[in-house]
């Protein structure tokens, strides 16, 4: 019978990286072991959907469901778990506005990470098209952060 180690310490740090940031669940990896902290009270089931019938012939179709922002080939992902901040500091303005040219390498954004700002960059020049994110918003790594076109 194989017994596995808790590390109370990486616990606590995930812990605190939920209070930290308003993120409910967290997970890491490492090697055979893998820690996942989730907050809230609720657990929550899921089922495979029911299989949806196929439409007679000559009935409308539903319209598509809305295309995921992370897949967009303009999508600016996010590298880590953090808070988004879209300015240098509250009384600033913005690194950039929606509408406004960016070139590749120019700061967008900031996200806070374990009391460390990070400079999010534009991985391309174009038109920063839309953000997705707010100031103060909490992210996860790989959430789509920002459209550049």
């Amino acid at each position: 019978m194989s017994r596995m180690l808790v590390d109370a310490d990486a616990i606590r740090a995930l812990a605190d990286i939920l209070t930290e940031t308003g993120l409910t669940e967290i997970e890491i990896a490492e090697k055979d072991n893998r820690i996942r902290v989730v907050r809230g009270g609720s657990v929550v089931h899921t089922a495979a959907p029911a299989p949806i019938a196929a439409a007679p012939a000559g009935t409308p179709t539903p319209a598509a469901a809305p295309v995921d922002p992370a897949k967009h080939p303009g999508a600016v992902n996010s590298p880590m778990v953090g808070i988004a901040y879209l300015t240098p500091d509250p009384s600033a303005p913005p690194f950039v506005s929606e509408g406004q040219s960016v070139t590749a390498g120019q700061t967008i954004m900031l996200i806070e990470a374990m009391k460390t700002f990070n400079q999010i960059k534009a991985p391309r020049a174009g038109t920063l098209t839309r953000f997705l994110v707010t100031s103060g918003d909490p992210v996860e790594f790989g959430e789509a952060l920002a459209i550049i076109e």
